[in-house]
């Protein structure tokens, strides 16, 4: 009987697979006994009604289904895009707003911002667009470094004289005859399309001409960690649109600062803890101070080009020596973040800083050592001070502040203090509102909330003028006014737009 039994296990595990007659597996059908006889022929059976009615076929088909990948399985393409930024001109489109298309985004830096590198970068690897109009740039600033133009001012204090011309544009706004600061026809500034341009990507944190008369050029920098460079002189170019973006740092670029007597050395600071000095003629961007901290302000003194004075932390404050490449002393000046680094045009021994402790003192180098210094004066506000600059003659000092008012420090060792009223408060996107000095101490410049430019006249003590304009579409928060053109200033936005304003 064994070959039953090995014939009986054989059924047991093809019992559903077979799909014909098993009676060829009897050479004699006497062999088989009635019980198997009738297991066979409902085996056939079953095989047929299953064939009837496709049943594998569909078991098939949902066995397929059931092992499908899950949308969580399937891996995501993660490939970056590059934008590559083209002026429409290039690309033989009518340009009806220069600069940065409004999709411009960072393609080169994506480093985390927590591991910034404190190695060289290379033009190449920092510029955001094409080899060319790279060219054109570099070729610009050698060019005004071969003509030997310097950026020195005047031993006298007077500025060079405005041409005073009357204009019906209806741009400004607000005038007040007997309130309009002497010396400059501030009314004659006017904003032209063809001097507004998106610079770089995001919000603008800092704004400056080049200190040059050959060539009208302003770089900023945003919260990105982009530079950009624009130059006006190439308005109606048809191979470049004068804009050139550079992204050196990995976090907010918090200041500008052009070598002295070099416009081919570039000192930039930001967030990510890193001072680069862009250098024109060897195309690199320098490091040459890394920190822990975020550095929030950077200044240079007067005729000392080999020092930086920077600001890092909660208050504490650097003298940095370019040449050892360490810093000398450092000392902790206020119990919070110092936003701004200023020196006396006329005594560059007396330097000023503002903070977010809400006070700006007056500090002299001379008495500074080893321990914390005694501040010569302070201006107290309610709340944080975003600012505190000298007047042009040096003998006024300009402070604006969180609580609304822009204050004046004067006198002959600015022991008076007076306040005046403006509106300084921003929105949460836009950056706090600083006041600059115009070419002389007749005015104070800031931006207002209303997308236009308040001239503040500190001997009357109010708003003098506003300068406004269709053009102008968002609030100028950052202002600055060109060193050696008077007349020509600039606003910069959280959209990274720069309108300049000339007179005309």
């Amino acid at each position: 009987m064994l070959p039953f039994q090995g014939l009986t296990v054989h059924f047991f595990f093809s019992d559903y697979n077979i799909k014909k007659p098993l009676s060829f597996l009897f050479t004699d059908a006497s062999m088989a006994t009635e019980y198997e006889r009738k297991r066979l022929e409902n085996i056939r059976r079953n095989g047929e009604m299953m064939a009837a009615l496709n049943v594998h076929a569909k078991a098939s088909s949902l066995h397929s289904v059931a092992t499908k990948p899950t949308r969580e399985d399937v891996k995501k393409s993660t490939k970056p895009t590059t934008v590559i930024r083209k002026s429409k001109r290039t690309r033989g489109l009518t340009p009806d707003t220069a600069g940065l298309p409004s999709n411009t985004k960072r393609t080169h830096n994506t480093r985390p911002l927590h591991k910034a590198s404190s190695t060289p970068m290379p033009f190449d690897v920092a510029y955001e667009g094409e080899d060319d109009s790279l060219t054109q740039f570099v070729d610009t600033l050698l060019g005004v470094i071969s003509r030997g133009t310097v950026a020195v001012k005047d031993d006298d204090n007077e500025s060079p004289p405005m041409v005073m011309r009357s204009r019906t544009s209806g741009v400004v706004n607000n005038r007040d005859e007997a309130d309009l600061p002497t010396g400059f026809g501030l009314e004659s500034l006017s904003l032209e399309p063809h001097n507004v341009a998106r610079v770089v990507p995001g919000r603008v944190l800092v704004a400056k001409f080049l200190p040059c008369l050959d060539v009208k050029m302003i770089a900023a920098g945003d919260a990105h960690g982009s530079v950009g460079f624009w130059n006006l002189d190439c308005q109606g170019d048809d191979d470049d649109d004068g804009i050139y973006l550079f992204t050196p740092h990995t976090n907010v670029v918090t200041s500008l600062v052009f070598q002295q007597n070099s416009f081919s050395r570039v000192i930039t600071s930001s967030y990510d803890g890193l001072i680069r000095v862009m250098d024109v003629e060897k195309l690199v961007f320098d490091s040459v101070c890394s920190r822990d901290e975020s550095i929030y302000s950077l200044s240079q003194r007067p005729n000392d080009e080999q020092s930086l004075y920077f600001s890092e932390g909660n208050g504490m404050f650097n003298l940095w020596d370019l040449r050892a490449g360490k810093s000398d002393f450092h000392w902790e000046l206020h119990e919070l973040r110092i936003n701004s680094v200023d020196f006396n045009p006329q005594n560059p021994n007396i330097m000023a800083t503002s903070s977010s402790d809400g006070t700006a003192c007056l500090w002299d180098l001379r008495s500074m050592g080893a321990q914390k210094p005694k501040t010569l004066s302070t201006v107290n506000h309610s709340k944080a001070v975003h600012s505190a600059y000298f007047s042009p003659s040096g003998l006024s000092l300009a402070t604006t502040s969180c609580d609304n008012n822009v204050g004046i420090l004067s006198g002959r060792n600015f022991e008076d203090a007076s306040m005046i009223y403006h509106k300084n408060s921003t929105l949460r996107n836009i950056c706090n509102f600083r006041g600059v000095w115009g070419w002389d101490d007749s005015c104070i410049i800031i931006g207002n909330m209303s997308k236009g430019i308040d001239v503040i006249s500190p001997e009357r003590k109010r708003i003098a003028m506003s300068l406004q304009s269709p053009l102008m579409k968002a609030i100028p928060s950052r202002i600055n006014c060109h060193p050696l053109n008077v007349g020509t200033l600039a606003g910069s936005t959280a959209g990274g737009q720069v309108y300049v304003w000339t007179a005309n």
